[in-house]
């Protein structure tokens, strides 16, 4: 997915493990994935191989419920997550962390693999989600900085 994907990136002042710490809070996401409106629930053990998260995606009361589960994980570099948002798609997320102690690149790649945009090329969906992805990076980022200045 990296290879035919460009993906979106954004340089955060923290190290990795402070941005991994929110990608393995599944009560989070609802506060950083754009779109997400509500945690349901959050599989004991998350972010392990095959865990999930139980979400609301979309704006009352067009509410589509449904999961997303990890696939692959590696802490703190690596994440690997399958959204479902069924009847709109499914789609695959890789988040790639690298760094030092003091400044984590986020790198986040999504290919739709089901549903309507699915039939689109690479290069179009990556222009399609970029802007979404975008944001949902730099909020990922004001949450691992907040956590680190209260920590």
């Amino acid at each position: 997915m990296a290879g035919s994907d460009p993906g979106v990136s954004l340089s955060v002042p923290v190290p990795p493990q402070a941005v991994f710490d929110v990608l393995a809070d599944g009560w989070s996401y609802a506060g950083w994935v754009v779109g997400a409106s509500h945690i349901r629930e959050v599989d004991e053990g998350w972010p392990a191989k095959g865990t999930r998260i139980h979400h609301s995606i979309g704006p009352w009361p067009l509410v589509i419920e449904d999961s997303t589960e990890v696939l692959r994980v590696d802490p703190p570099s690596l994440l690997v997550l399958e959204a479902r948002m069924w009847p709109v798609g499914k789609a695959r997320v890789r988040f790639e962390l690298t760094g030092d102690d003091r400044t984590t690149t986020v790198k986040m790649y999504e290919m739709v693999i089901r549903g309507p945009l699915s039939a689109l090329p690479s290069s179009a969906q990556s222009r399609l989600i970029a802007p979404r992805n975008r944001e949902s990076l730099r909020r990922l980022a004001r949450l691992a900085q907040a956590k680190t200045e209260t920590d």
